[in-house]
């Protein structure tokens, strides 16, 4: 598998967690371990980007990492564009 940035990796965690899911989803789907998945998501749910459901134990990606994600996807697809046409 190919190097992932941190943000990539954020992105692909807001993705996972758009509509709500477990954590094993999210390990699942994003390919990462438990500690790592772990340690995103302290961060992410102390910026808002995700929020925990205790009585579900789901994690759903908020407005706020909404917003992130498609600011991230926008800016991939540029980069892969600009990166087409050099």
């Amino acid at each position: 598998m190919n190097y992932r940035s941190r943000t990539e990796i954020v992105a692909m965690i807001l993705d996972a967690a758009n509509g709500g899911t477990t954590k094993p989803k999210i390990m699942y789907k994003v390919m990462i371990t438990y500690n790592q998945l772990k340690n995103y998501l302290s961060v992410m749910i102390e910026n808002n980007l995700i929020e925990y459901f205790e009585g579900t134990k789901t994690f759903k990606t908020t407005e706020k990492g909404l917003n992130l994600l498609k600011i991230h996807n926008e800016m991939t697809e540029l980069l892969h564009t600009s990166v087409k046409h050099d």
